[in-house]
């Protein structure tokens, strides 16, 4: 059996920003990550402002992420096009490229990050598919939208009409360029909305959240992108510039779920925590804030403060997760959505308040 007080599960953003605070502290922890190489998680991909702001506080260079800078947001619903300056310029960058920097930075102030374990279990201890255990006094649960047996997420987070991810990769081209440009897209279909923006390489990374009915009713993935970019014109002219068949998909995405207080001992982080409407942006920042302010209430109170914080960051989740599931909820419906996005297209200052109000708090001071 192995032993460390502090056990971080995941590489992701939220594991690498709790290993970089514990490192830069000089406080003992093993970050173990099931994949030996990084590959390009399926969600992600927009950077805001606040999350910026965080990988600052981490250290991380932010120009080693890419040039592709967001500075407005459009929103298209049938033939209705609302669109507006971010408050704050943003950016868009493949999870490869943020998570290869975000761990090596954790490398870099001396994070102990070890890569090819994979978690298969935790009661008490944890227990890898290599057969080993490790034993730890504070645990960091770490591992994004996938949960770890012996601490699942309840299935009724999902709901009765739980939602898919579907993630597809549109090659670089010119008129590609021209059609997203420095805009991050929120396209608005029934039962489902995409959402678009470029990365570092040109590519356009674009991520669709479908309620499982509208896909049941389609049948397969393919038939219905194909249905959806006939539905919305806008979006079929993007779907034009896929190459290749490959979608990536995850089920049953628990959006708007928020964890309350566990043990003693047990941190969960990022969408461990809570998961806000893919809609909002905002889901990276929330990985890093959980990941660095959990790690720094441990540095402050040990593995017994736990509790009091998990509490606290649901605290913290309930105004942007609230207000994003509205929105969701809004935009999953033609009817509701193409009149209200007329009015706003004619008050752009609405799309600004919005992303305001969906940010997270800066993290607590412990």
């Amino acid at each position: 059996m192995r032993r460390t007080p502090a056990l971080i599960v995941g590489g992701g953003p939220a594991g690498a920003a709790a290993a970089i605070v514990l490192a830069r502290a000089g406080a003992p922890h093993l970050l173990v990550e099931r994949s030996r190489d990084t590959g390009d998680a399926l969600c992600g991909g927009f950077l805001s402002w606040r999350t910026l702001a965080e990988l600052e506080q981490l250290g991380v260079d932010v120009a080693a992420l890419g040039p592709a800078r967001v500075n407005r947001v459009r929103v298209l619903s049938g033939t209705t096009v609302a669109e507006a300056r971010l408050p704050r310029p943003a950016l868009g960058v493949s999870r490869h490229r943020l998570d290869t920097v975000m761990l090596d930075r954790a490398s870099a102030v001396g994070a102990a990050v070890e890569r090819g374990i994979a978690v298969r279990s935790i009661n008490g201890t944890a227990h890898t598919d290599d057969g080993a255990v490790i034993d730890h006094d504070a645990l960091f649960l770490a591992s994004g939208k996938h949960d770890v047996r012996g601490l699942p997420r309840p299935a009724s987070a999902r709901g009765d009409d739980p939602s898919l991810g579907l993630r597809l990769r549109l090659a670089p081209s010119p008129s590609l360029d021209r059609l997203v440009g420095d805009a991050v897209e929120l396209h608005l279909f029934d039962r489902g909305y995409a959402g678009a923006v470029r990365q570092e390489d040109g590519s356009v990374n674009l991520c669709l959240a479908v309620r499982r009915s509208r896909l049941g009713e389609a049948g397969d993935p393919a038939s219905l992108l194909r249905a959806i970019g006939d539905e919305l014109p806008a979006l079929g002219e993007r779907l034009g510039h896929l190459t290749g068949a490959a979608i990536d998909a995850v089920a049953n995405v628990p959006y708007g779920w928020r964890t309350g207080p566990g043990p003693a001992g047990l941190f969960r982080l990022g969408d461990q925590a809570g998961v806000i409407p893919s809609l909002a942006g905002e889901g990276l920042a929330i990985a890093m804030t959980s990941g660095s302010d959990a790690a720094r209430a441990y540095l402050h109170g040990g593995a017994g403060i736990a509790p009091e914080w998990q509490a606290e960051f649901r605290t913290a989740l309930h105004r942007p997760i609230g207000l994003a599931s509205v929105i969701r909820a809004v935009a999953e419906r033609p009817a509701l959505a193409t009149p209200l996005l007329a009015a706003v297209a004619r008050a752009p200052a609405l799309l600004r308040l919005m992303a305001l109000a969906t940010r997270t708090r800066v993290p607590a001071a412990h």
